[in-house]
């Protein structure tokens, strides 16, 4: 584990190669899992106020969804989550040629509102937890995001350089440089202790 501030990182956030590869996968991130997408307090408010707006992007059965169940619910765990449809995927999902995207995202990306999507979604496949001294950042490796892992060996891109935009969202740019910083020295001594061995 590296620690930085009071930010734990398990080490396969910088050790593992991942990039997503939408093409592959048809976004299946956001169509299973345990519950819907976790939120934090200001997250379940943003998406209430947002809901309006974002409504007629939705798909019928992503609204029926939401207005049963509310635009946000509490899980196994009582933690709040996104509604889902049917158990399984979230109801803010759209299909676009067969490929699962975000409707929250979406709305973002067409200038409708200033919110990115929930950060959870954002930092995927790491998930964050968060602890009353120190918060802990785990890599969640899933059946569904193999071809992602082959796409980052193959574009050698390591998981904390894909999620370099949430990372800094989630814990600001100075923590991102230094998390850099740390995994680039992690390779030098991996190398030099390589070298040694031989």
């Amino acid at each position: 584990m590296l620690r930085i501030n009071d930010v734990i990182f398990s080490l396969d956030i910088l050790q593992k190669k991942f990039r997503c590869n939408l093409s592959a996968c048809n976004g299946n991130c956001c169509r299973y899992g345990d519950s819907g997408a976790p939120l934090n307090a200001a997250e379940v408010k943003i998406i209430a106020d947002v809901y309006p707006e974002i409504k007629h992007l939705l798909r019928h059965e992503g609204i029926d969804a939401i207005e049963t169940q509310g635009t946000s619910v509490r899980d196994f765990e009582n933690d709040s989550v996104t509604p889902l449809v049917g158990n399984e995927e979230c109801a803010y999902a759209l299909i676009e040629n067969g490929i699962h995207l975000c409707g929250i995202e979406k709305a973002f990306e067409a200038g409708i509102i200033d919110f990115i999507k929930p950060v959870s979604c954002h930092l995927f496949p790491a998930r964050v937890k968060y602890y009353s001294n120190f918060t802990a950042v785990n890599y969640q490796e899933l059946p569904i995001c193999a071809t992602a892992r082959k796409n980052g060996k193959a574009g050698n891109m390591y998981l904390y350089e894909f999620l370099k935009e949430p990372l800094i969202r989630a814990f600001g740019r100075e923590l991102y440089n230094e998390l850099c910083i740390a995994a680039v020295e992690m390779r030098k001594n991996k190398t030099l202790l390589r070298r040694f061995a031989e």
